[in-house]
């Protein structure tokens, strides 16, 4: 293989006595080196190395966006899942129940029973698509660990009337609708 100084000089970049010049400066720099113990700093292997410290740390970055956008369209596959796997009927639909969404107001149609179901805490109002699904409360709780603003609507369970409420004489109207 032929050396970079002779390429440059048959090239007619460089001539034999620049050569012969920074071939002294060389040894010249490795004597001071070898005769005080420190290195000379090389700016060009210091400069190549920043730039691949760079580069990696450019790709670890790419990587972990990589990473989370995988995670998280895993998280969006498993609560679709979960939805169309637990998902229960509206019923005939005669009923509408109200529900919000942070200023809005929403509305699906639903039967006696489910109304009933979603008051008592045991269906809870679930968003999928641009669309309001009804799934049991155990797994809008499961949902709402992966992605609490899919859950539209979870009523909680009220505890029993203990012997110091207040209200415990007045009952509530069946036909009472909020």
């Amino acid at each position: 293989m032929v050396s970079l100084q002779e390429q440059l000089m048959k090239a007619g970049l460089v001539d034999k006595k620049k050569v012969k010049v920074a071939n002294q400066e060389k040894s010249k720099q490795q004597k001071i080196e070898r005769r005080t113990g420190v290195t000379s700093v090389n700016e060009s292997r210091e400069a190549a190395l920043e730039a691949q410290r760079q580069q990696a740390e450019r790709a670890r970055a790419l990587n972990a966006e990589r990473d989370a956008a995988a995670a998280q369209k895993a998280v969006q596959a498993q609560i679709a899942q979960m939805v169309q796997v637990n998902r229960q009927s509206k019923g005939k639909g005669d009923i509408a129940y109200n529900f919000t969404i942070g200023t809005k107001v929403e509305r699906i149609h639903v039967s006696e029973a489910v109304r009933g179901h979603l008051v008592a805490g045991r269906l809870s109002i679930v968003e999928l698509n641009g669309a309001f699904e009804l799934v049991p409360r155990v797994i809008a709780e499961k949902i709402a660990e992966r992605a609490p603003e899919r859950v539209v609507r979870v009523n909680k369970v009220e505890a029993v009337a203990g012997e110091d409420d207040p209200y415990k004489d007045f009952k509530i109207p069946d036909d009472f609708d909020w």
